[in-house]
């Protein structure tokens, strides 16, 4: 018996370093995101707030890379969420897979809109549902889509550069 435990325990240390090493990656793609933003006026005044829903290890890789940095003036600021209706002033809102994206995409894109926030997502299909960036995993690989009207409509651009690096681009 304790060699089945043990042999369990080695099978499930492989995954937990993998859903950290994806955490991590989602976390350094984020704060890379914003350097390829157009964004209005209003989102450059204060701190640069990135608000985490529902994903601790998210929030606490770009605490970690984000630490002591600035985004052009601006402190780096990350909020973490248990739900999207808490969100409050936020340039960019990462909204994780634990969050039913399809019934929540209301109060989310009325929170994003009245900010001109970027919403940065890991759910299939998220971008149908209000989000400008969306994490998927293709044959094995952390990618990313874009939809370029969804960040229109936030008052964004996305810049050429971005769009060559993305998986898909949604119009």
């Amino acid at each position: 018996m304790k060699k089945i435990y043990f042999l369990l325990l080695l099978l499930t240390i492989p995954m937990f370093n993998m859903v950290a090493q994806e955490a991590k990656f989602k976390a350094v793609f984020t704060l890379n995101f914003i350097r390829y933003i157009g964004w209005p006026d209003q989102s450059l005044q204060g701190d640069f707030v990135i608000a985490v829903v529902r994903n601790r290890e998210v929030a606490d890789w770009i605490r970690d890379q984000s630490a002591g940095k600035k985004f052009g003036f601006q402190d780096i600021v990350v909020n973490e969420y248990r739900s999207i209706e808490e969100v409050e002033d936020a340039q960019v809102i990462f909204v994780s897979s634990s969050v039913n994206i399809r019934s929540s995409s209301e109060a989310l894109i009325e929170k994003a809109k009245g900010k001109n926030s970027l919403i940065v997502s890991e759910s299939e299909g998220a971008t149908n549902h209000g989000s400008a960036i969306n994490f998927v995993v293709r044959d094995g690989v952390l990618k990313f889509e874009l939809h370029k009207g969804n960040a229109a409509w936030m008052g964004l651009q996305f810049s050429s550069r971005l769009e060559g690096m993305s998986a898909a681009i949604n119009l």
